[in-house]
């Protein structure tokens, strides 16, 4: 990313994001340009980073090699035909709008190389995980640097169809708030336990940064380390007995299907 030009379309949270970790990595600022119509968006984020921001997203996008659009998804359409007179064609755009298709994009954009990302919110940590789609149009050199700015802010995959992105949506992008409602639950069941709420949670939240820091960093899945930890009679056993009585990965598989269904749905309804 040393001599890549970059714009964003849009300079809210996950663009900011973006930007840190780009500035980060050593990226210069003179690099990266951004629009936005908020005044108070706009200097806040020159003030954070130190780059060139304008409100108007033609004069943004003005010798990019990259246009990241990030826009809430009921704004890409207009956003994007309005940004199409000033595209050139060898410009990548890559989108991290949820729910917008690639035709829908070219519908409003014309042909243009074009990078679909689905990130999720650690992203805003740079702890995020994004799944990355490309079309035919996008270049090996435009991929490695989609690729890049993405991992500015976590890790980036990418996966072998568009369809896929919903499973991704399912998985990663609404992944953290599955993740939120086991830690009320615990909480909450500390709590009925005996326990304070501040003990309940503060005892939840560290075992799940503990948890989630030996799955990562551990040489066998999820499924060895749940093993290694249950000793037969023990009290694990007897919690994991309990949740596979109610049908715990029945309603797991159950509820990221509903995910995946909904993210295609809406993709279908955003992109009229």
């Amino acid at each position: 990313m040393s001599k890549t030009r970059i714009a964003f379309i849009g300079a809210g949270n996950m663009a900011a994001s973006l930007i840190g970790g780009l500035r980060a990595q050593g990226v210069d600022a003179a690099q990266i340009r951004a629009s936005d119509p908020g005044a108070e968006t706009r200097a806040r984020v020159h003030a954070e980073h130190g780059i060139q921001l304008f409100e108007h997203n033609a004069e943004a996008i003005e010798g990019a090699d990259v246009v990241v659009i990030a826009v809430k998804p009921q704004a890409m359409k207009a956003v994007c035909e309005a940004l199409k007179p000033s595209l050139k064609p060898e410009q990548l755009v890559v989108s991290i709008a949820a729910g917008i298709t690639c035709a829908s994009m070219h519908n409003w954009l014309g042909a243009q190389p074009l990078v679909r990302c689905m990130p999720n919110t650690p992203a805003l940590l740079r702890q995020g995980v994004s799944g990355l789609y490309a079309t035919a149009q996008v270049s090996p050199a435009q991929r490695s640097a989609a690729e890049q700015l993405l991992s500015a802010v976590g890790i980036a995959l990418w996966v072998d169809s568009e369809a896929q992105l919903d499973a991704v949506t399912a998985v990663s992008g609404s992944g953290p708030a599955y993740f939120f409602l086991l830690i009320e639950a615990m909480t909450a069941a500390g709590e009925k336990l005996g326990l304070s709420r501040d003990t309940a949670s503060r005892l939840t939240l560290q075992t799940a940064l503990g948890a989630a820091h030996m799955a990562v960093s551990s040489d066998v899945d999820a499924g060895e380390l749940r093993r290694r930890v249950t000793s037969p009679n023990g009290t694990t056993e007897a919690a994991i007995t309990s949740f596979q009585a109610g049908g715990f990965e029945a309603l797991v598989e159950q509820a990221l299907g509903a995910a995946a269904h909904r993210s295609a749905e809406m993709a279908e309804q955003l992109g009229k």
